[in-house]
């Protein structure tokens, strides 16, 4: 099983800037993904960022140049610097870890933390 314990969330103004991190414990594959997602009310969840455990990274559309994604393999964790923030950023966000193993993919998902931004 693995755990995933998202941070870093709360209120920031337009222009602003927040880091999110997530911490994952338990069985961590050496063929892995990990990713942020988001979920404004009303909107279908979405991919943010995802990053491979070789570094190689996608980014949506709407945050390429605005948020950056990283992480430490050493201490299984995923960030998330997130600049230049919007109202249309708002948003629960989700850290996620996808395990690969033969023909397999086991999906797992943090509990979400709260993003704000407003004047």
């Amino acid at each position: 099983q693995v755990q995933l314990v998202e941070s870093g969330g709360g209120l920031v103004q337009p222009g602003g800037s927040l880091r999110l991190s997530c911490a994952a414990s338990g069985s961590i594959f050496s063929i892995n993904t990990m990713a942020w997602y988001r979920q404004a009310p009303g909107k279908q969840r979405e991919l943010v960022a995802r990053i491979s455990n070789g570094g190689s990274t996608n980014y949506a559309d709407s945050v390429k140049g605005r948020f950056t994604i990283s992480r430490d393999n050493a201490e299984n964790t995923v960030s998330l610097q997130m600049n230049s923030l919007e109202p249309e950023d708002t948003a629960v966000y989700y850290c996620n870890l996808v395990n690969f193993h033969w023909n397999e993919k086991y999906d797992y998902w943090g509990q979400g933390t709260q993003v704000t931004v407003s004047s």
